[in-house]
């Protein structure tokens, strides 16, 4: 028999390198931001409810122009078209997605992301904003706090928008309100294709 003294100890170890398997076995699932809003499309963008009536794909020029280089205190880096929405993706599926549209912005504080995705329709948009706010999120493309991280998607039309930010510095305390607005600003590419539509 062995001592208690000797036991309980071992019992503990035990238990502690059970918790500690468990914990790696189940950490890796997909990165999510600690606070997300979604919003499903309105009648303000029934203009432009389907690709068919607003065929030309989007480029990288229209919605990344000059002036959105910098937004408040972040300034862009990177701006690529991913003709593969599943590359931008980690989880959700975005059916019948024929791009998506990406860019980094990086500040003194706060880093964060950009992409819109062009969808068949208001209902696969809607959907994916919904499949956003439960399953996986985006594939992340710049370095941030994810922990502490905020993200907004919107479905406007066919097209779905999402703006997501967070500290630069891990475990950072910064207000990201000015950044996620900034951000959020590039969506307004969607109010063009509304006008041209009408």
């Amino acid at each position: 028999m062995i001592p208690a003294r000797v036991a309980v100890p071992v019992a503990v170890l035990i238990v502690l390198a059970a918790a500690l398997a468990a914990w790696f076995l189940t950490r890796g699932g997909p990165v999510r931001p600690a606070t997300f809003r979604g919003e499903p499309t309105s009648a303000m963008y029934a203009a432009i409810d389907s690709r068919q009536s607003d065929a030309a794909p989007l480029t990288t020029e229209e919605v990344f122009t000059p002036a959105t280089a910098k937004l408040g205190e972040l300034t862009r880096g990177a701006a690529e078209q991913l003709d593969d929405c599943a590359d931008a993706l980690a989880g959700p599926e975005a059916a019948g997605c024929s791009q998506a549209l990406r860019a980094t912005y990086t500040g003194p504080a706060v880093n964060g992301q950009f992409v819109i995705f062009n969808l068949p329709d208001g209902r696969a948009a809607d959907a994916l904003v919904s499949a956003l706010g439960k399953e996986g999120f985006l594939e992340q493309a710049v370095d941030f706090d994810i922990a502490r991280s905020w993200a907004q998607a919107r479905a406007l039309g066919h097209y779905v928008t999402v703006s997501w930010v967070g500290p630069a510095a891990e475990g950072a305390r910064v207000d990201l309100t000015q950044s996620q607005v900034a951000l959020d600003t590039l969506a307004r590419v969607v109010q063009s294709r509304v006008v041209k539509a009408v």
